[in-house]
């Protein structure tokens, strides 16, 4: 996944999850940050951050928070849309007959459906931005969405399905990653639930490079 137009800034503050401040060249600017998640421990005042120039003169704000330097790791990409595009990249490449995006099922979308020969996946992709002490960890902030999506691939794993959670780590030195129970224990135990039922958990590391997002295992 490579970004068109990236451009270097300074974080300033985040006055809500939407927007943040940053300095480009010494001018302050109001900038979309491109994940609704906490961030807390990445989005220090004075940090380097990239930003993407999207081409659409009709935006409110001229550029997107896409990635984040912390000092112990190196780049750490907090756009939460590319999990989901470097999988479907990443895919694309497997010998796989069908791939199909945002797949209805029950009353979901899943990220993936996948089909080889007789058998049928189903794929949910979730980004990890949160690390601690070398591990990753999910979620960063309460997600009901998250919780629902483990027990209906849990159910689904009953059914027949291969069901697979892909955790996207959007950093490197980070090779696995947890469930964050501390910050929700519901999710821990759909996680355990939904191992005990099948579903497999994959860890996807990426290189996270200047203007690009790529699964390198």
């Amino acid at each position: 996944m490579k970004y068109t137009h990236i451009i270097n800034g300074t974080f300033i503050d985040r006055p809500n999850r939407f927007i943040a401040h940053v300095s480009i060249g010494g001018t302050l600017e109001t900038v979309h940050v491109k994940n609704t998640g906490r961030c807390q421990e990445l989005l220090l005042p004075g940090v380097p951050v990239h930003l993407e120039k999207p081409d659409n003169p009709n935006r409110k704000t001229k550029y997107d928070l896409v990635a984040v330097y912390k000092e112990s790791l190196g780049w750490v990409n907090i756009d939460s849309q590319a999990p989901n595009k470097v999988v479907k990249e990443w895919l694309r490449a497997k010998d796989f007959d069908v791939v199909r995006p945002e797949y209805r099922y029950g009353d979901s979308r899943i990220d993936f459906y996948m089909k080889k020969g007789g058998q049928e996946y189903l794929m949910e992709v979730k980004g990890c931005t949160l690390e601690r002490e070398g591990v990753g960890y999910f979620p960063d902030a309460p997600t009901k969405r998250g919780v629902k999506h483990l027990r209906e691939l849990a159910q689904a794993s009953r059914l027949g399905y291969h069901c697979v959670v892909a955790f996207v780590i959007q950093m490197e030195g980070v090779k696995e990653v947890r469930p964050n129970v501390e910050m929700q224990p519901e999710f821990g135990m759909a996680w355990e639930e939904a191992v005990e039922a099948g579903v497999r958990i994959v860890f996807l590391q990426c290189a996270v490079g200047y203007d690009t997002l790529k699964i390198k295992e």
